[in-house]
């Protein structure tokens, strides 16, 4: 059987961190159940310079058990796993300046697990994409939630292969930004949107309002900016993959702005722009 091995030296990611990955087996093509790889790229917004790797990510260790001539996703999963947490780490770490470390763990600990894994996958819909053996497919493999978050880090271990690290941090990003804004907002950091419309509401008797500004990229992988503002004052910005978050953002970069007293509302002045 020809297997090709393919030795990657990982780039230097942004913490100065060199990562030396050995051989990543690569199997014949023939031996890969044809499945529309072409498509899952198009989802993911990529494209491969070499697709067989995410072909690899999608086979699952009970084809190997079957026929030893195919390789696995277990190598892509184990580099996947790590990749995901940098990223996830280096997220939190930015997005939660005062919080020490335990609390970090812990807000990682609820993201980067096999349940959150399992549904971001399913959203990818990567079942669909999975070579099964034959037992698995039977005992119905492609909903399991451990196959599921397995598949998902090997392809986050794809893309880090194939693209970089920056591709990797805008593929997990895109799929984990609501739900790193709604667990922040769940552990006491507060919905921004809520409490700047309390204090606004409770200062002056008014709310603020959102507005689209932009909005850019292709329908699976879009942008949305958004302003904030009240009255004639833009109190603030945000950026992200969905209007609610963008929204969220804008509105804590705000509530950042009024704490520092750049924004005093109550003459109606402001500075031209809303």
């Amino acid at each position: 059987m020809a297997i090709a091995g393919l030795r990657i030296l990982a780039r230097i990611v942004p913490t100065g961190i060199f990562c030396v990955i050995g051989s990543v087996e690569m199997t014949d093509p023939q031996h890969i159940t044809p499945k529309n790889i072409g498509r899952l790229q198009v989802e993911l917004g990529l494209d491969f310079q070499n697709p067989a790797l995410l072909e690899l990510a999608m086979t699952h260790s009970s084809c190997s058990a079957t026929d030893e001539g195919i390789g696995n996703n277990e190598r892509l999963e184990f580099l996947g796993d790590a990749v995901l947490d940098l990223i996830v780490s280096q997220e939190l770490f930015r997005l939660c300046p005062e919080m020490p470390e335990g609390g970090l763990s812990r807000l990682r600990s609820s993201l980067v697990n096999e349940k959150q894994l399992a549904l971001v996958a399913a959203e990818l819909r990567l079942g669909d994409y999975l070579d099964l053996g034959k037992g698995e497919e039977c005992s119905g493999g492609r909903q399991k939630k451990s196959i599921l978050a397995s598949a998902y880090e090997a392809l986050v271990g794809a893309v880090f292969v194939d693209r970089g690290y920056e591709a990797a941090c805008s593929v997990v990003l895109a799929h984990f930004e609501q739900w790193l804004v709604d667990t922040l907002d769940e552990r006491g950091k507060g919905d921004s949107k809520s409490q700047l419309q309390e204090r606004l509401q409770g200062e002056y008797g008014e709310t603020p309002s959102y507005f689209l500004i932009e909005e850019h990229g292709p329908d699976h992988s879009k942008e949305f900016t958004v302003e904030v503002r009240f009255r004639t004052e833009t109190l603030g910005r945000g950026t992200a993959g969905s209007k609610k978050s963008a929204e969220k953002k804008a509105a804590k970069e705000a509530l950042a702005n009024l704490q520092r007293g750049g924004f005093s509302p109550k003459d109606g002045k402001g500075d031209g722009n809303g």
